[in-house]
């Protein structure tokens, strides 16, 4: 269905290049019809054939090779956020569990954490590390890599927890019956009855350690990465817009490996649970 659905977002798109107003339009007074103008919405087999030029004129390497390397980058990036994230989202999701008075303590600030816009917090981690180290300051990665942890970090505790406490109280008064320490309810009960919550966050969690890093190295400038390729394309969208594009193209790459990994781990930690279990 992939393939078939990227031509009908293809097709959705040329068509309305091809009745759409070429200057915009206004619906109900509000300006909401975009421009059809070449330079504003450039065709589809433009943005592809871009893809194999010079990403400058009269260089040599082509602009996929440059996207590519840059995709990587930052699919490596944020892969080093979603598990760290996801690490640090179960430990602290085991803590809440096993101590009330810390679940108490500490939801209420995750919460009110995913209420601060993004792209207010690349700047303000920058400053935080300039202020501890001004070696810091250079690597700008490791901003990328902390604002992709803070996104990614809270869905999966969040539904760590709900999984944790819905533990079968039958099976907690079993494992109390054979006096099984705590830890090893932990393992052997707890963390088995979770995954069915667990599994779903890592997929909202991958997505967000993409989001946190792209936004990050848009906001930051963080060099190597394909949002700074989006940053610096965005400036020649004016004299060649489909090289904007071949940048989001590289975005949206990103976005799918990280998604198809995440479905491998989630069909890898599903794999003992029948369906209903779901």
């Amino acid at each position: 269905m992939f393939p078939l659905a990227f031509v009908f977002v293809a097709g959705l798109w040329e068509a309305y290049k091809s009745v759409g107003p070429e200057a915009g339009g206004k619906v109900l007074g509000i300006r909401l019809l975009p421009r059809t103008a070449d330079r504003a919405m450039p065709h589809v087999w433009d943005m592809t054939s871009r893809l194999g030029r010079p990403e400058v004129r009269g260089g040599t390497e082509a602009i996929w090779q440059v996207v590519a390397a840059a995709t990587w980058y930052s699919f490596r990036v944020a892969l080093v956020a979603f598990v760290i994230g996801a690490l640090l989202g179960i430990g602290v999701a085991v803590l809440m569990a096993r101590f009330k008075v810390i679940e108490r303590a500490v939801m209420p600030y995750l919460v009110v954490s995913q209420t601060v816009p993004i792209i207010v917090l690349g700047p303000l981690i920058i400053g935080l590390m300039a202020y501890g180290s001004r070696d810091l300051v250079s690597k700008t990665w490791i901003a990328a890599i902390i604002l992709g942890v803070f996104l990614a970090f809270f869905p999966v505790a969040v539904a760590t927890l709900r999984g944790l406490q819905s533990t079968p109280p039958a099976s907690l008064e079993l494992m109390e019956s054979l006096a099984a320490p705590w830890w090893r309810t932990l393992v052997k009960l707890r963390f088995p009855a979770a995954i069915p919550f667990i599994a779903p966050a890592l997929r909202l969690a991958g997505a967000a350690a993409v989001v946190g890093v792209v936004v990050a190295e848009i906001s930051l400038g963080v060099p190597g990465g394909v949002g700074r390729l989006i940053l610096s394309y965005g400036q020649d969208a004016s004299s060649d817009p489909p090289k904007l594009y071949t940048a989001v193209f590289g975005a949206a790459v990103l976005g799918l490996a990280m998604a198809l990994l995440v479905v491998a781990i989630d069909r890898q930690l599903m794999r003992r649970h029948p369906p209903e279990a779901t």
